[in-house]
């Protein structure tokens, strides 16, 4: 069943998104709701500019996505943390420390549950994350340095 969405659904879509859906979950849950309406000509007259707009959305939204990953695509972050002097890090790095590194490093801002670490890293060294930007997955390196005493 085709549908326009009134409101923002998380894993459906956008408000003024023109979705098909199966029929059970349009009757028994979008429209009891007054989340959607179901696409008839009419609807399709009346939330024309609507529709129209949100399609120029999710195009400008594709091509931002395209601009992040080949911005990022084969790029290295560095981080600087407290290690031992055999290499192993006092914490592990994590999502929300590489994300203000990409931010400081490139002025790109990456939401941290886009990004995926496959082992955690607790040692000194050149690592391998995962970056998803849309429906893109980008390889990132992230080089974690040990961080120098200060000087007295």
């Amino acid at each position: 069943m085709e549908v326009l969405l009134l409101t923002n659904i998380s894993g459906i879509g956008q408000k003024n998104d023109l979705i098909v859906v199966k029929s059970g979950f349009a009757l028994n849950f979008l429209l009891p709701n007054r989340k959607a309406l179901v696409v008839t000509p009419s609807v399709r007259k009346r939330y024309a500019e609507q529709i129209k707009n949100r399609a120029l959305e999710r195009e400008k939204e594709r091509e931002l996505q395209t601009s992040l990953s080949t911005a990022l695509g084969g790029k290295t972050v560095h981080i600087e943390a407290n290690a031992s002097k055999a290499g192993k890090l006092y914490a592990a790095i994590h999502e929300a420390l590489i994300s203000e590194a990409i931010k400081r490093e490139h002025m790109i801002d990456i939401a941290v549950g886009s990004i995926a670490i496959p082992k955690a890293i607790k040692t000194v060294g050149l690592h391998d994350v995962d970056l998803t930007v849309g429906t893109q997955s980008i390889q990132l390196k992230v080089e974690v340095k040990p961080q120098e005493a200060p000087k007295e």
